[in-house]
């Protein structure tokens, strides 16, 4: 779940980006009303946190702006103004749901979870690939009656891969959804992680969920279009 936070306290918004990626979401920071405008519009998020009291823009021109665009992405207002006008202007504006600082960060996940929620009622509520399944909502992973241990990277690239099952996707559109839009670290990262995710889902049970395909990337079989197939290693060869 990719989340833009627009917040001008350097502070907070890194503690609010570290309690999100804890939570397995992939966030990205803004500091300004005009860059939270450009994030906003130029690239696709499941959530926008928006600060009201912004340098350049305010939060509420930046949703006057966003809803001027049509860009439908559901707005969280994160503000320390408290009041019944205040509120009542974002929503009018097109917010979708208004938080007051200090705030609970056990609600600011719920209601952002709650938003993208209501955002794709279309989603199911379980992702699965044959008896491999994945609860978004109580972050679980059960192959067959098996529970699974991820860790919060590893259930995010999981999810991904579930929620693009049988689409091929290369190593930098999983580096961009699951890490971050703007990391620049070496993109071999993608392959320890799927070596670890493929450790955990795949191997104790004799299965290959996620294929390497050579020169692209990487894809999640799904056992009713293609079959599962040997174990592979990591170059994508069955062992001998």
């Amino acid at each position: 779940m990719r989340v833009l936070v627009v917040e001008d306290e350097v502070r907070l918004a890194q503690t609010i980006r570290r309690g999100l990626e804890l939570e397995g979401f992939v966030v990205q920071l803004a500091h300004t009303g005009a860059d939270g405008l450009w994030a906003a519009t130029e690239d696709s998020f499941d959530v926008i946190v928006l600060d009201i009291m912004l340098p350049e823009l305010s939060g509420y021109e930046v949703l006057r702006r966003l809803r001027a665009r049509d860009v439908a992405t559901p707005v969280l207002m994160l503000t320390a103004k408290d009041g019944d006008y205040e509120q009542a202007d974002a929503l009018d504006l097109g917010a979708d749901d208004y938080l007051t600082k200090p705030f609970s960060f056990v609600v600011l996940i719920a209601r952002l979870r709650a938003l993208v929620r209501r955002r794709a009622p279309q989603q199911p509520v379980l992702l699965s690939s044959g008896d491999l399944a994945l609860d978004p909502a109580r972050r679980t992973v059960r192959r067959g009656e098996a529970v699974l241990t991820l860790t919060p990277r590893e259930f995010g690239l999981l999810e991904f891969l579930l929620r693009h099952k049988g689409f091929a996707l290369t190593k930098s559109e999983i580096l961009r959804n699951v890490w971050d839009a703007h990391y620049d670290g070496p993109e071999n990262v993608v392959e320890v992680y799927v070596g670890y995710l493929r450790k955990k889902i795949d191997v104790p049970f004799g299965r290959t969920s996620i294929e390497t395909l050579r020169g692209v990337g990487y894809r999640l079989v799904d056992p009713a279009g293609t079959g599962e197939g040997q174990v592979q290693d990591e170059s994508g060869s069955a062992p001998g």
